[in-house]
């Protein structure tokens, strides 16, 4: 077997291999892949605190902690017996709203 640099493509006939063979260049497959993800991480973090410290943040730590919070959506909808339970149209019905949809109800009988 030959050795590569990146730039070449090994051709191995596996079906020549022993079981011990395959085995050895599947965990030195799976280290190198691992190393190469870690390299990439790395880079990509590196450029991610240039950018923040381009922009003016000290840290990239401190840019991400200054992205503002997700802002809960309103309520659009109410349960005309538990106050406590609301909807804001988003995202999946709840229970309550499904079933009195089933029973013949709209969702302007629920509207705030």
């Amino acid at each position: 077997m030959r050795q590569a640099n990146e730039e070449t493509v090994i051709d191995i006939n596996y079906n020549d291999l022993s079981l011990e063979q395959l085995k050895e260049i599947n965990k030195k497959s799976a280290a190198a892949i691992a190393d190469f993800e870690n390299r990439q991480k790395k880079e990509a973090i590196q450029k991610a605190t240039e950018i923040a410290k381009a922009a003016g943040f000290a840290s990239l730590e401190d840019m991400l902690a200054a992205q503002p919070a997700k802002q809960k959506a309103e309520p659009k909808y109410r349960h005309p017996e538990n106050s406590e339970l609301t909807w804001s149209g988003r995202g999946r019905k709840p229970g309550w709203i499904a079933e009195a949809l089933e029973s013949g109800k709209s969702l302007d009988d629920f509207a705030i």
